[in-house]
């Protein structure tokens, strides 16, 4: 167990307002009425309008965490972006969300940490010892994501599972006393499956200049979604096995997990294979879609707002990510 004391202080989401329905994603594809609701389960995604960044939403993501915490940016030590796609290679999409907040002479660090779907939990993992070790006090970590730029319309299973949003979380360490606490994390990688899931061009192997329309698969996203939940699928039960077991934990100890929200055919099926009751499991991907690493605190978010987790309940994260890796994080809310 790799206990820390600290606390979600306050959470915030982000959606933007064109909203893509089943119906609609139909006709893009050209599959048969109903086909995109069948194999997805979304019923309406949203998609980021004309002008629209991923620093602009991420920013209206961390005001309304800030707004839920009672806090400022004055009271932010650290601001990361957790997210799995970037607005551009260089500078990291955080300094950009610090812009769009009206913070770019502030000198507030920030820096983007990226583990694709699970870069959120990574980030929570990662910056909780910073909390921890007294480094930084309050921390704002930020997921946006906009998936609808880099879709392949060709691919229309994986095309039609995603949508583009915001959430942020703002931690802060826990008071004496305070039930709020970071049990334990855990992230474990197994790279014989690198090619299920990636975008090979955009970086210096395939660089941009090297792009053109006759070329332009490798800078799209692919996805061989059969492939990773039979590896998943496979591995997850240990996975989840070691970590109750590291902190002492039943899977009915936990009022609620919130899973990365691949697809809502994949959420069912998690659930039964990892035993999760219907009542402790969120499922979001309804209304939401895949939003890559915001769907962890899109999740928790909804929890909060909806009153299915109060302050003392333990939570379980946990999802799959490109690379491909597990995640999972024990957590006291």
């Amino acid at each position: 167990m790799q206990l820390r004391h600290v606390k979600i202080l306050g959470t915030g989401k982000y959606l933007p307002a064109r909203k893509v329905m089943d119906e609609e994603l139909d006709r893009m594809l050209g599959t048969p009425a109903g086909w995109v609701g069948k194999i997805t389960g979304v019923g309406v995604r949203h998609y980021a309008g004309e002008g629209e960044t991923a620093s602009s939403m991420g920013a209206k993501a961390a005001e309304a965490a800030l707004a839920a915490a009672g806090l400022s940016f004055s009271d932010i030590d650290c601001l990361v972006c957790t997210s799995g796609t970037k607005e551009q290679p260089l500078p990291s999409t955080a300094v950009f969300i610090q812009q769009a907040m009206g913070q770019g002479d502030s000198g507030v660090p920030v820096f983007d940490i990226d583990s694709t779907c699970l870069s959120f939990l990574v980030g929570l993992d990662v910056m909780s010892y910073m909390v921890e070790a007294g480094r930084y006090r309050n921390v704002l970590l930020v997921a946006t994501e906009i998936a609808s730029a880099g879709l392949n319309y060709e691919d229309k299973e994986s095309a039609a599972l995603f949508g583009d949003g915001a959430a942020a979380v703002i931690i802060g360490p826990s008071a004496a006393g305070d039930p709020s606490k970071i049990l334990h994390a855990s992230l474990k990688t197994y790279s014989s499956g690198a090619r299920y899931s990636e975008i090979a061009g955009g970086g210096t192997r395939l660089h941009a200049q090297k792009y053109t329309k006759e070329n332009s698969l490798p800078y799209l996203f692919h996805m061989d979604g059969q492939a990773i939940f039979r590896k998943a699928s496979k591995l997850l039960p240990e996975f989840i096995s070691e970590m109750l077991t590291q902190t002492d934990t039943q899977m009915n100890d936990f009022r609620l997990v919130i899973p990365h929200q691949g697809s809502a055919m994949a959420m069912r099926l998690l659930r039964k294979k990892l035993g999760i009751a219907e009542e402790r499991f969120l499922d979001n991907t309804p209304g939401h879609g895949n939003t890559i690493a915001a769907s962890i605190p899109m999740g928790l978010h909804e929890a909060i707002v909806q009153g299915r987790v109060q302050r003392g309940d333990r939570i379980l994260f946990v999802g799959t990510a490109a690379g491909l890796s597990l995640g999972g994080m024990v957590i006291d809310y």
